[in-house]
C-alpha cells in the first residue's frame, strides 16, 4: 500500500459534533466522541425501519436488511470471512460474559483457562467465575522489567488441559501492542483457542482477524466512534459449537442469533455502517481507490501517522520532567504503542491533578481504569492511582500543547501552595 496522504483534520473534526462544545477530550479510552454518520444511521433506522425483523411486510424486511448490512459493515471493519461471524452486544464486558456462558458445556472440571495480569477486568472476570465449576485459572504474568508479555512465560503454563488463552491486544494502561499473531500461533500449536480483548486497540489500528488468526475478538463501538454498543468476532465453526443463550428452539446452527438473547439492538448495530462509511471516506482522502476493506486500511494508516505525532509530543514532555513516572514504554518506536498514556507525579494525588484539569476544560481520567489487577501488580494504586491521557486521531498537537501548559501551571501552583503552607 502506498504512503497515505495526511488526515484533513478540519474534515475529521467536522464529523464529530461533540467536539464543538469547547472541551478537549483526552479520555477517549473511556469513550470516544460519536460520528455524525453513526448518529444518522441510528436515526434512519428508528424513523424508517423501527420494527421487529422476521415479518413478511416490507418494513420488517427492510429492518432485517439493515441488520445484515450492519453485520456486513462489521465484517469489513475486522476483515471477517462472513457477516455471520459478527455478534453484537451491549458491551465488551457483556459479550465476554456471554461467551463464557456459551462455552461452559464444552468445559469439564480440570480444564484450564489462561488469563493475563495485564488485561482489563472484562477479559478476566468471566473466566475467573468458571472456577466455581472446577475450571483451573492460570495467570500469565507481565515481565516487570520490560512490561511486556513474554511467550517464554506462557509456555510452562500450558498443558494438554488448556482450552483457552485470553489476552488483550493493547493494554489500556501501558498502551503497548501485544503480538497477537505470534501468540495465536503458539496457542494453536498446543491445541488451545485464543480470545482477544481489543477495546484499547481497535480505535487506533486496522483490525484483521484473519491475519491475526484470533478465535474470538471483541471490542466496544462506543470507544471506536460509535454509540454505547459492542461487537464480537468469532470463527464461524467455533460459534456453531457454542450453547444457545436464547430460547430453547434456537438451535446450535442459528448463528449468530443464538448468542444475541433478546435480539441485538438494531439501531445501534446499524450505526456500524456509519463508522465504516467514515473510515472509507478517510481512505479515499488518503488516496485509496480500491475495495471498502482497502480504504479502511488506508484510513488507519493515516490515523496511525496522526496519532504518532500526538504520542511523541506528549511523551517528549513527560520525559522532560524529573518528577514524572511514565507507566509503560516512554518512547513510541515503530508505532509500537497506541496514544493511551498513563503517568504519575511524585507524591501527588492523581485525583486532585485530574480535577484541577477540569477547570481548563480538558477531560482526562485517573485511577486504575478497570485494570485493577495490573495496577496492583505494578504497585500503582496509592495516591489515587494513575493519570491517563487517551487520545485519538481527531485530537490535535495544539490540544496536547494546551494540556501540557495547563499541567505546568497546575503543578507550579500546587508547589507554591505547599511551600506557603510549610512556612506558615
Amino acid at each position: 500500500m502506498h504512503t497515505p496522504l495526511p488526515l484533513d483534520l478540519d474534515y475529521v473534526r467536522s464529523q464529530f459534533p461533540g467536539l464543538k462544545r469547547g472541551w478537549t477530550f483526552f479520555d477517549n479510552a473511556g469513550g470516544s466522541q460519536i460520528l455524525s454518520s453513526a448518529l444518522e444511521r441510528i436515526n434512519t433506522f428508528l424513523i424508517e425501519k423501527n420494527v421487529q425483523i422476521g415479518g413478511s411486510y416490507a418494513v420488517s424486511q427492510a429492518a432485517a436488511a439493515a441488520l445484515y448490512e450492519a453485520r456486513t459493515a462489521a465484517m469489513h471493519l475486522v476483515n471477517a470471512s462472513r457477516p455471520e461471524e459478527i455478534v453484537f452486544g451491549s458491551s465488551t464486558t457483556a459479550l465476554l460474559q456471554n461467551l463464557a456462558r456459551a462455552m461452559q458445556s464444552q468445559l469439564t472440571a480440570g480444564d484450564e483457562i489462561i488469563i493475563t495480569i495485564s488485561d482489563h477486568e472484562s477479559n478476566i472476570g468471566p473466566w475467573d467465575r468458571l472456577q466455581a465449576a472446577g475450571i483451573v485459572l492460570k495467570i500469565w504474568p507481565l515481565n516487570r522489567e520490560t512490561l511486556t508479555l513474554d511467550i517464554a512465560d506462557l509456555a510452562p503454563l500450558m498443558s494438554e488441559r488448556t482450552k483457552l488463552v485470553c489476552v488483550t491486544h493493547a493494554s489500556n494502561i501501558l498502551g503497548s501492542i501485544n503480538p497477537v499473531r505470534d501468540i495465536a500461533d503458539f496457542v494453536h500449536a498446543r491445541g488451545a483457542k485464543l480470545c482477544v480483548d481489543a477495546v484499547a486497540f481497535a480505535p487506533h489500528r486496522a483490525v484483521d482477524v484473519q491475519a491475526l488468526d484470533a478465535d474470538y475478538y471483541v471490542f466496544s463501538l462506543y470507544k471506536t466512534y460509535g454509540p454505547h454498543y459492542a461487537l464480537m468476532y468469532g470463527k464461524y465453526d467455533l460459534l456453531l459449537e457454542q450453547d444457545t443463550l436464547y430460547h430453547y428452539f434456537y438451535g446450535k446452527d442459528k448463528v449468530p442469533g443464538k448468542l444475541e438473547p433478546g435480539n441485538p439492538n438494531y439501531e445501534l448495530a446499524y450505526s456500524t455502517c456509519g463508522i465504516v462509511d467514515y473510515l472509507a471516506t478517510l481512505g479515499e482522502q488518503a488516496g485509496e481507490t480500491g475495495s471498502v476493506r482497502q480504504k479502511i486500511e488506508a484510513a488507519f494508516a493515516a490515523i496511525t501517522e496522526q496519532e504518532n505525532r500526538l504520542t511523541d509530543r506528549l511523551l517528549t514532555y513527560l520525559r522532560s520532567r524529573n518528577d514524572c513516572q511514565i507507566v509503560g514504554q516512554s518512547t513510541n518506536r515503530n508505532s509500537a504503542r497506541v496514544p493511551t498514556i498513563a503517568f504519575r507525579f511524585d507524591q501527588r494525588e492523581a485525583g486532585e491533578l485530574c480535577k484541577a484539569m477540569d477547570e481548563h476544560r480538558i477531560a482526562m481520567r485517573f485511577g486504575d481504569f478497570h485494570s485493577r489487577r495490573l495496577a496492583e501488580y505494578l504497585g500503582l494504586t496509592d495516591h489515587g492511582g494513575m493519570l491517563r491521557v487517551s487520545m485519538v486521531h481527531y485530537n490535535t498537537v495544539e490540544e496536547v500543547d494546551r494540556f501540557t501548559a495547563a499541567l505546568d501551571h497546575i503543578l507550579a501552583t500546587d508547589v507554591g501552595k505547599v511551600m506557603e503552607d510549610a512556612g506558615a
